[in-house]
């Protein structure tokens, strides 16, 4: 089973940097202000890397 990337929406502040860091995984949604994943498999796993990395509240991370 691969790995997928997972936010935990409660404790996301929408603050838009993983957005800006690998646009193909995250998008902001519009009416709750915080950050989704739109590809949870296949992509670039060094843009997510850095999202998860850069994310000021550590919200993102892989789930098996």
């Amino acid at each position: 089973m691969a790995k997928r990337v997972v936010i935990d929406e409660d404790e996301c502040i929408g603050c838009g940097t993983c957005q800006e860091l690998c646009p193909d995984v995250f998008e902001l949604d519009e009416d709750s202000q915080k950050a989704r994943v739109i590809m949870p498999e296949g992509g670039p796993e060094d843009l997510i890397e850095e999202a998860i990395e850069s994310c000021p509240v550590s919200c993102i991370h892989w789930e098996e």
